[in-house]
């Protein structure tokens, strides 16, 4: 497994970031063989979220031994620094932690909940507060869909975060206006040393009318070989880090992917994948 830093927080993460979103709906013991699994290939970042079901509730248990293990984050997708402050509570009690190493703004990318967000009395107030406070040590923001990193630009230039999320993968960069705004995002990232986390990295398209076969929302990569050639797409972008996929099921091949040597595929690799998996852009 790759390690790098993790912006300015002084935390050397590895490179693939445990996104819990897939213990939205497994039992402990199926959470506790991956923790297994996590350790066994050297992960040590989890990314979870208030709202990903009782994802808070399966990592929970292991704090108690493996606390130091993991730099540690979750979300809040409220927009009142009251409501926000509630959120942080409940997890902090689900994770079983007296503090979270990162907090993030979740899927802020409405314009109407940025700006309360963001106002006097919003989210990012409580996420100040609670950083001076010692519950959090550091402050994120995330973002779905094609606006995010647009969105993102827009957040740096009010507050200066550690981190910042969005969709990154071979179908999304395809598309020329969201490609530039990554491009800009990525120069202001590497300027200001903030934590880029990618996400998304598996997605094939919707579902559509297909049978919904993964815990993912979105249909998904599944073969062995059609996984490496994604997760290598994303790690070979050297700044950024890749948050896994949302089915623990497929997570051992995006581990195997990643723990192989990181070369990028060619674009003719890129395209052939994307012309013999059916691909589509995600969002659009």
């Amino acid at each position: 497994m790759q390690y790098k830093e993790f912006g300015k927080t002084g935390h050397r993460s590895s490179r693939v970031i445990f996104g819990a979103a897939a213990f939205s709906e497994v039992s402990q013991a199926e959470a506790d063989n991956t923790l297994a699994l996590l350790l066994d290939n050297g992960i040590n970042h989890i990314d979870t979220a208030r709202s990903y079901g009782d994802a808070e509730l399966r990592i929970g248990p292991w704090m108690k031994q493996h606390r130091n293990s993991f730099f540690l984050a979750s979300k809040t997708g409220m927009r009142t620094k009251k409501e926000a402050l509630e959120e942080l509570k409940q997890s902090l009690s689900r994770l079983k932690t007296d503090y979270l190493d990162l907090w993030q703004l979740h899927f802020l990318v409405d314009k109407q909940e940025w700006t309360t967000a963001m106002e006097e009395g919003g989210a990012l107030e409580a996420a100040i507060e609670a950083k001076k406070e010692g519950l959090v040590r550091f402050i994120g923001v995330t973002g779905h869909g094609i606006d995010a990193p647009k969105r993102h630009l827009e957040s740096l230039d009010v507050y200066d975060f550690d981190s910042v999320l969005f969709p990154f993968n071979y179908m999304m960069m395809q598309n020329p206006q969201y490609a530039e705004h990554v491009r800009l995002l990525l120069a202001v990232c590497d300027q200001k040393q903030i934590a880029v986390q990618t996400i998304k990295s598996l997605a094939r398209g919707e579902y559509g009318q297909k049978e919904k076969t993964f815990s993912t929302w979105y249909d998904a990569l599944s073969k062995e070989a059609s996984i490496e050639k994604a997760v290598q797409y994303v790690l070979s972008h050297e700044q950024v880090f890749l948050n896994s996929t949302g089915d623990i099921h497929l997570l051992p091949m995006l581990l195997k992917a990643a723990g192989k040597p990181i070369v990028r595929p060619t674009d003719a690799q890129m395209q052939a994948l994307v012309r013999d998996e059916g691909m589509s852009a995600l969002f659009k």
